[in-house]
């Protein structure tokens, strides 16, 4: 939750590729204060069955940017070897972004919520409500 020092993250994964959630995607959060600061890894979770983090931690005061990591290989790795079991002649096509960083600028007293729409081979992020 954010205060009047502090903003706050949220975010959540749609899988496009099969219009759902993406559930079991590793995300790590970090943090800097300036652009020239060293980034500082606050800590992690992993996307739940509705494709959302709800508990990442807290930033610090005087935090101005956050970089969102999401750890995209595991999830398709496991994805592709379901459906090998439901249809052995598919494709091994993988994920072409094994991960997916994305780094954004924050302002104090704001809730940032930052959706990913992922697929294998492309992905979009954006502000969202």
């Amino acid at each position: 939750m954010s205060t009047d020092t502090t903003a706050s993250v949220s975010t959540h994964i749609l899988d496009t590729s099969i219009g759902r959630p993406a559930e079991g995607v590793t995300i790590t959060l970090a943090a800097r204060s300036g652009s020239g600061a060293e980034w500082v890894t606050l800590g992690g979770s992993a996307t739940d069955a509705d494709g959302r983090c709800k508990d990442l931690p807290a930033l610090p005061e005087e935090t101005t940017h956050v970089r969102l990591d999401f750890e995209t290989e595991t999830y398709f790795a496991k994805k592709q070897a379901e459906a090998q079991q439901d249809a052995p002649r598919v494709r091994d096509s993988g994920a072409f972004f094994p991960e997916v960083a994305i780094t954004f600028a924050v302002k104090p007293g704001e809730h940032y919520h930052v959706p990913l729409l992922l697929n294998p081979f492309g992905y979009s992020v954006y502000r969202g409500s």
